[in-house]
């Protein structure tokens, strides 16, 4: 609790210990006093925000209800009615401010990642710079419970990485000399010299914290509702109970106003919308924090929304159901050695990020002068084609082989076929096995209602089909090109609209028109291209697949609980303003129809922070 979450608390104690002696005091001028001294301990705030908001034009919000309500009560001499709804308004708000900071807590633990300095090699001295100083190529040092400042890869070292922050996994990670490192991440016991590959404001750390900067500000079709029915449903109660205080009295006489004014001001107190502009945002606030908790980046509460109605989910093949970690599984060279082939298609792959390029150069495991690169050009959708010692080489799928009027014999598994000056050499293939938690993932999502799936390959049909074959997926799309990805998507999005939302996952660069044409597009952040997590509205920060499920469960979690509240207190204040108007109900259980209505619907709001339960049921059943 903060110092002036404490302050607050202690405030309000005093005051409800100076209306105690007030109650116990004989009715007079003491009493009187005690009363008027605990309301304004309370109750100074309220009216001051009122007074400057009627100066402001905003008139009619939940402070003007509470203060003429309770100066009201005091006109008419219900003292200790008065002082109590104060005391509780001034309660609820603190509850309301201790929920909104236990929410918050799970998001700005985040905030914590920002690294402070970062220690980078220059002419040969250790200086400590701003990690926005650093420039991509140059070496930072991490000593043991130093922050990751920067992305980059381990040039030697070894360490233990705390990615609890990033990831919500609380297994620390190994890394090695090779390994590539994001920002944020923690170092446990090794140094380690990392060279950097992005600038600070590319980095993850950035990223996330620029998530988490514009997260609140998204907000969902329900939180907009709930704010525009505010703006007319206050006005309108006050003019009820304007209504109800003057006009009962034009026909049972003016000597009974004092009973209809009185009921006017418990009309007042019950009508307050707390309970409502309280509970819906805090409600997707918290399930915005508790994603994060399990390294889920969700931008904004609409996508909440949008995930719970989800009944189609689309994916992309590699890198989202596989692990897109691809091995070489044969060199089979048209003539020559297979080295020779290998060498030729690690000088064409030199520059590409491509995941076959990374396994190519792995495979190789030498560095390749880059003197001897004269031209690269990437083909997309086809592969690349390099220049090197005057020769050019092309690499790429099938598709390029034939624009290059080549036609070698087609493998059925996932390859790279290679030609130079006019000649094919021969080609490389690769085997991506799928995620062990794939199939698992799939089934999560079906047992919570996205029934219909499909998956969009670049890859060729006989992997794609094998691989939704073994998911149980029965829709898939292979041998895709950028522009046909989007084509396809469009179609299946227009086919099952009716149904509900779409979600689309991917990781790579090809993915991003996707992801944005989606309902939403969530994208595996720890893999993904920097295009497909800037595309998406939700990171997957750790790549397991699982989180997506888990994300859907939530958000139904959340969608759930937005909504009883709703109900509830609709339901609530809707009863006891029916009492009221019929004067059964009395001030006291006005504070419960009010104050007492905003407690127990933030308390329901708070119940998305224990996500644990929810985790267990999802990811470790076991």
């Amino acid at each position: 609790m903060s110092r002036a979450q404490k302050r607050k608390l202690g405030q309000i104690a005093l005051a409800a210990g100076i209306f105690v002696a007030g109650l116990l005091m004989p009715e007079g001028y003491v009493q009187l006093v005690l009363f008027f001294a605990a309301y304004l301990l309370v109750g100074f705030g309220v009216l001051k925000e009122a007074l400057s908001n009627i100066f402001r034009g905003q008139v009619f919000d939940e402070n003007f209800l509470m203060s003429i309500a309770t100066i009201g009560a005091f006109a008419i001499g219900e003292y200790p009615e008065g002082v109590f709804v104060m005391l509780f308004a001034q309660l609820g708000e603190f509850f309301e401010h201790y929920a909104v900071n236990r929410s918050r807590a799970s998001i700005t633990e985040m905030m914590n990642i920002q690294p402070e300095s970062a220690n980078v090699y220059r002419q040969g001295e250790l200086i400590t710079v701003e990690p926005e100083e650093v420039e991509v190529g140059e070496i930072i040092l991490v000593a043991p419970g130093e922050k990751v400042p920067l992305d980059g890869v381990i040039i030697e070292g070894a360490s233990s990485l705390d990615t609890k922050a990033l990831t919500g996994e609380a297994m620390p990670r190994a890394v090695y000399e090779g390994d590539e490192v994001v920002s944020g991440c923690i170092n446990q016991n090794g140094s380690l010299k990392i060279r950097v590959s992005k600038v600070y404001s590319d980095s993850t750390v950035a990223k996330i914290l620029e998530l988490v900067e514009n997260a609140a500000s998204q907000k969902a079709p329900t939180e907009r509702f709930i704010t525009r029915f505010a703006r007319y449903y206050t006005p309108a109660v006050v003019i009820s109970a304007l209504a109800l205080a003057f006009v009962p009295p034009i026909f049972v006489g003016f000597e009974h106003f004092s009973e209809w004014f009185r009921r006017a001001l418990i009309f007042l107190v019950i009508s307050c919308p707390c309970a409502l502009v309280i509970s819906v945002p805090l409600g997707f606030f918290s399930g915005i924090g508790a994603a994060a908790k399990e390294g889920i980046m969700i931008k904004g509460s609409n996508y909440l929304e949008v995930l719970a109605k989800c009944r189609t989910a689309v994916f992309d093949k590699t890198g989202t159901l596989s692990q897109g970690e691809f091995a070489i599984e044969q060199i089979l060279p048209q003539k020559g050695d297979e080295a020779e082939l290998l060498e030729l298609a690690a000088w064409a792959e030199c520059y590409s990020s491509h995941p076959l390029a990374e396994a190519i150069r792995k495979e190789y495991g030498q560095n390749i002068d880059s003197n001897i690169i004269s031209e690269n050009e990437e083909l997309p959708g086809l592969g690349v084609k390099t220049v090197a010692k005057g020769k050019t080489i092309y690499a790429g799928n099938i598709k390029l082989m034939h624009s290059l009027n080549l036609n070698p014999e087609e493998l059925a598994a996932t390859a790279v076929y290679l030609a130079a000056d006019g000649e094919y050499l021969g080609v490389i293939s690769f085997n991506d096995a799928l995620k062990s938690e794939a199939k698992e993932a799939i089934k999560l999502l079906e047992s919570l209602g996205v029934k219909d799936s499909a998956v969009l390959s670049g890859d060729k049909k006989a992997v794609a089909v094998q691989a939704a074959e073994e998911l149980g997926i029965k829709r898939v799309y292979s041998e895709l090109m950028p522009a046909d990805k989007v084509e396809i998507f469009a179609e299946l999005k227009k086919e099952y609209e009716q149904k509900g939302s779409i979600i689309y996952t991917g990781d790579g660069i090809n993915d991003a028109p996707v992801l944005a044409l989606a309902d939403c597009g969530i994208a595996m952040g720890a893999m993904g291209s920097d295009a497909a997590v800037e595309a998406a509205d939700i990171v997957i920060m750790d790549d397991d697949i699982r989180k997506i499920p888990l994300a859907v469960a939530l958000a139904k979690r959340t969608a759930f609980i937005v909504r009883s509240n709703i109900v509830f207190a609709l339901g609530v204040k809707g009863v006891f303003l029916i009492l009221t108007a019929f004067g059964i109900s009395n001030m006291w259980e006005a504070v419960f129809a009010d104050v007492g209505v905003s407690v127990i619907a933030i308390a329901n709001s708070m119940r998305l922070l224990n996500i644990k339960k929810l985790k267990d049921k999802i990811i470790n059943p076991n």
